[in-house]
């Protein structure tokens, strides 16, 4: 089978800044946090693939492995057929990433602007920018492309946020906590969105991150729950169901059955 994304024994260990010793001044040695703890993972391509778990379980920090902001300790990891340790730039010339973060968009230009500055650093000309940037900005509904970037609501921004990661024809998009801040309402419009035209419509491998129990569960085609950096379960909700004995058991049952 062919996948999109390919992870191998990957492991992601902090250091841990030790005490200081009174009588001779040096820090005294620490275990290592393992944040990341020998995950194995495929995903297919096409697919929408969740990662369900608390705060602190691993998540974000698979997500940078991934994207090459970060170098695992052990393992490796493969996106879009690339080797993120030995094709770092074409692994992000693949994909997209989305993390929320607005401190990335400069708040004083438009989303316009913005948007032609970060086509800018894909070394899209002008013209291929102003086309691209057109198809977006109407594939994602946004009406006022020239408002000043700090005066969006959240979901206007997020799927700002969403523009930019597409800019550059991702085959594989990165999501991390996609609507984390947003109201109930324009969390679920962006599922819609994410699972219909993104995953539906335009076929993007979409690997999302979430701690949100009703969004892995609209979401997912299939699920990892993942807790202090390991996988500890893995299927599709039938999958899940049927390996808890409980073909009724909605996804905060599972995971309190998968993480105890």
């Amino acid at each position: 089978m062919d996948f999109a994304i390919e992870i191998i024994n990957l492991t992601k260990e902090f250091p841990q800044v030790g005490k200081i010793s009174s009588s001779l001044f040096f820090f005294q040695k620490t275990k290592p946090i393992i944040v990341v703890d020998s995950v194995n993972l495929s995903v297919k391509k096409r697919e929408l693939f969740g990662l369900l778990g608390l705060n602190g379980a691993g998540k974000t920090t698979l997500i940078k492995i991934l994207s090459c902001l970060i170098t695992p300790t052990e393992g490796t990891a493969k996106v879009s057929g690339y080797d993120i340790l030995k094709d770092e730039e074409k692994v992000k010339a693949s994909i997209g990433l989305i993390n929320g973060d607005e401190r990335s968009f400069y708040w004083r230009l438009t989303g316009r602007q913005n948007l032609q500055f970060f086509a800018s650093l894909y070394n899209l000309s002008s013209g291929q920018a102003k086309a691209k940037i057109k198809e977006l900005l109407d594939f994602l509904e946004i009406e006022e492309p020239d408002k000043r970037f700090q005066e969006y609501s959240a979901g206007v921004k997020q799927r700002l946020a969403i523009a930019r990661s597409l800019l550059n024809e991702p085959k594989v998009l990165f999501m991390d906590e996609p609507t984390k801040s947003l109201d109930p309402r324009t969390a679920r419009k962006l599922r819609e969105f994410i699972r219909e035209k993104l995953a539906r419509q335009q076929g993007k491998t979409i690997f999302f991150a979430t701690h949100n129990l009703e969004e892995a569960d609209y979401l997912a085609d299939r699920l990892a729950i993942m807790d202090k950096g390991q996988i500890k379960a893995l299927g599709t909700i039938d999958d899940l169901r049927e390996e808890m004995g409980n073909p009724h058991a909605n996804t905060e049952e599972m995971f309190t059955f998968f993480v105890r």
